[in-house]
């Protein structure tokens, strides 16, 4: 929690009054502690390598809501201002300061403009202000100036005319410290048997199923939510495989944490659909868990090699707390807590993958006007993806608005991951400003168009990985090289991102667009227990895109089911290791066998069978399924790859695996085609299409359709096919017999422009 505001200002008072005579009095008002945040927002994700979390006027180009807070002053007289700040596009020599605020004491503002002078983090000189009464708690206010992310770091007022506030630690920190009342030792938390650093999903997972199992444990996380890129912050959803043969409950866990609804990229990728409360009621719901939100894990105690003690910074009070344990996980995708112990780490510098800030748009119906940005990306004359031939004037192009903001829009790829990670975020909104200035002011579209939504929280593809007693290579998946401790499915290609060449001209070295490059291989590929575990810090574990893989390998084991499932897995090696006293390599030479038969009992709720489906009671009679034989072509496939056609003629419907389904592509109607060498006799169908959701029913089917047969001259309906309205997953039909050797199904309409069907099947005439 927050320090009462009274206790950091008498901690100023005290300063002046106590050891060596003071120059004069000081008080540090840290931004994230303002009573009221108005429309500015906490961001902690830079926070090591500036000093501090920051407020973020994030307005999308229109200025937020003023972030309010009193203050206690303990005297009258002169005081001079310093506000913590940067003008965020100097970095790039970029004209226009876009992220100005005034700062307002009593409802005057002083006379300096904050955020226009520097590229670094800053402490800039706001002037003198009098004041004359004391008795009165002062108010102060952070005004925004334009919307686009202005940052305020912290506010000191001072009656010392000599004080320079320090920019550089220790000395900054120490200092802070001693101002906000705040012990250089951590307060003493609880001790664990299992301390998770990293609140995504495979930090959750590894959580609640080391929980399960008995051991106590601390999930420490940076942010408010849980879910990591899964979460309503970043809006990316789940990819990978889990719950896959010969140990399908491995991932019962990533199961539980499945949204009930989905959405594609566009507005309708609501915060809503995360369910960021679900997750987190399941981890409140385990009596063996501590959580800890808005915790930074940014020290540790070692001993011998051996990890002793997390210490974790509140990100709003600035308190410290230390957790010890036996155990500990580095779940945060950037190998932080191994970095700090000292864990052996890779990391590609040079053409590694970037990070994404999703956006996108939405028609309020009316005139909406967007300013220019001289500091954003020029795009003026460059194209982007969602940029059709520009026509002056023109209307809307749907699937223009399609391709903005998503998962493609990426940067940082030659670029510090961690050293410059502020950079790189700030690069993806100057491509997202740019691009949208280019559209509206320059292109004359989207009129009635406004930004809706960006993330301020980057989503993260690549940093460190930590280094265990496997390294996974792209050969050892390409390979199907078989490990004997395999424990974890793959079910997402080797799938890495480089600049896209049709939008890198101008930009090389800072693209920001990117193309994914794909290796194929039959999955699931097991991932190995030994890729788990830190080699040189003999009680670290990992899960997530931080294990003990190269960049190349990272491509297919970073998604989040995959991490989810890594997660369980160190949640059951973590319970051996207490019950044998043991490190997490002694799992491996000693007691893989018992992590074997946990792998097959699983740590989850078993998926319940899918409801609401109603088979047709002539399918005991129909025959054999002649769609199996059949050779199928699509209108188009969402990822041919992940999701191919094959899928809708493979004999497999099972409706509790979502991964396989075949996925159309956006662009209505969609059309599957079945054909075959020879003439056959067809008088029966079953689709089975939608969305599985975690609590079992399965929504969103096809919902007008129609079957087609060719007649050798032309496509003719039949006509008992023909379905609006659709709201049944196990759609079924007798028809008159038609012969043939070519029948399709057109879809005209589906939830959202994308037909998702796990099964399409053909019978001849079926008797009553």
């Amino acid at each position: 929690m927050p320090l009462p505001r009274s206790v950091f200002l008498l901690s100023a008072i005290l300063l002046s009054l106590s050891g060596a005579p003071a120059r004069g009095e000081t008080l540090l008002i840290e931004a994230e502690q303002f009573d009221r945040l108005g429309g500015w927002v906490n961001d902690a994700q830079f926070m090591d390598r500036m000093g501090s979390p920051f407020l973020l006027a994030h307005g999308l180009g229109v200025p937020v809501e003023d972030a309010v807070t009193t203050v206690s002053v303990p005297a009258a007289g002169t005081w001079r201002v310093w506000v913590r700040t940067r003008d965020w596009v100097a970095t790039w020599n970029a004209p226009g300061a876009p992220g100005r605020f005034r700062v307002l004491l009593n409802g005057q503002a002083l006379a300096a403009t904050f955020g226009t002078e520097s590229a670094e983090w800053h402490w800039q000189d706001g002037g003198t202000v009098q004041i004359t009464d004391a008795s009165k708690p002062l108010e102060l206010r952070l005004h925004d100036l334009t919307g686009f992310e202005g940052r305020c770091d912290a506010v000191v007022l001072t009656t010392d005319p000599g004080l320079a506030p320090p920019n550089g630690d220790p000395e900054m920190t120490a200092w802070r410290r001693k101002l906000l009342g705040i012990s250089d030792r951590p307060a003493d938390g609880a001790e664990y048997d299992l301390v998770v650093v990293g609140g995504g999903i495979a930090g959750t997972c590894a959580s609640l199923s080391a929980a399960r199992l008995g051991l106590k444990v601390a999930l420490v996380q940076d942010r408010p939510v849980l879910g990591g890129n899964n979460s309503s912050e970043v809006r990316v959803w789940l990819q990978g495989a889990r719950n896959k043969e010969p140990f399908p409950r491995v991932g019962d866990v990533v199961a539980e944490l499945e949204q009930e609804r989905h959405a594609h990229y566009g507005p309708s990728n609501t915060a809503d659909l995360y369910e960021d409360g679900k997750k987190l009621d399941l981890v409140r719901e385990e009596k063996n868990i501590d959580l800890y939100t808005n915790h930074r894990a940014n020290a540790v105690e070692t001993a011998d090699g051996r990890l002793q003690a997390v210490v974790a910074q509140h990100t709003t009070s600035g308190c410290r707390v230390r957790l010890g344990s036996r155990w500990f996980a580095d779940c945060t995708g950037d190998g932080c807590l191994g970095m700090l112990a000292g864990a052996d780490y890779d990391i590609t510098l040079q053409g590694h993958m970037g990070r994404c800030n999703l956006w996108n748009v939405i028609d309020t119906g009316k005139p909406s006007p967007f300013p220019r940005c001289p500091w954003a990306l020029d795009l003026s004359d460059m194209p982007f993806p969602g940029r059709a031939k520009a026509v002056a004037g023109a209307g809307p192009d749907r699937r223009g608005i399609e391709a903005l903001g998503g998962w493609y829009w990426e940067s940082g790829f030659d670029h510090d991951p961690l050293a410059k990670g502020e950079a790189i975020r700030d690069w993806n909104f100057r491509a997202m400003y740019g691009a949208w200035d280019a559209l509206k002011n320059v292109d004359g579209r989207y009129e009635t168009y406004r930004l809706n939504w960006a993330a301020f929280v980057s989503g993260k593809r690549e940093s460190r990985r930590l280094l265990g007693d496997v390294v996974l290579t792209k050969e050892d998946v390409l390979s199907a090289n078989e490990y004997p401790d395999g424990c974890v499915p793959t079910g997402w290609p080797i799938d890495l991102h480089l600049p896209d060449p049709r939008y890198e001209k101008g930009f090389e070295g800072d693209a920001f667009i990117a193309q994914a490059h794909y290796d194929r291989y039959p999955p699931p590929y097991w991932i190995p227990y030994r890729c788990l575990y830190s080699r040189n810090v003999p009680n670290l574990f990992m899960a997530g895109r931080d294990i003990s893989v190269t960049h190349e390998a990272l491509g297919t084991v970073r998604v989040m089911r995959t991490g989810g499932c890594m997660g369980e897995i160190v949640g059951m090696a973590a319970s051996l290791c207490k019950r044998y006293d043991a490190g997490p390599r002694e799992i491996y030479s000693d007691h893989f066998d018992e992590l074997r038969e946990l792998m097959r009992c699983g740590v989850g709720k078993a998926p319940a069978p899918p409801m609401g489906l109603k088979p047709p009671a002539w399918l005991a009679s129909a025959g054999e399924n002649l769609a199996r034989a059949a050779a199928i072509r699509v209108s188009g496939s969402r990822d041919a790859e992940a999701s191919p056609p094959a899928l809708l003629n493979d004999g497999r419907a099972d409706l509790n695996d979502n991964a396989s389904r075949w996925l159309s592509d956006a662009k209505l109607p969609h059309w599957v085609e079945f054909r075959w060498e020879k003439p056959q006799s067809l008088g029966a169908a079953r689709i089975l299409s939608g969305y599985r959701t975690a609590g079992g029913s399965v929504t969103g089917p096809l919902r007008a359709f129609c079957l087609e047969w060719h007649d050798g001259h032309q496509w003719q309906a039949i006509h008992e096919t023909v379905t609006a309205d659709n709201s049944a997953a196990d759609w079924h039909r007798r028809f008159p017999p038609v012969t043939t050797n070519c029948l399709r199904l057109l879809v005209a309409e589906t939830q959202i422009d994308i037909s998702r069907v796990w099964e399409v099947e053909l019978y001849g005439e079926v008797p009553d």
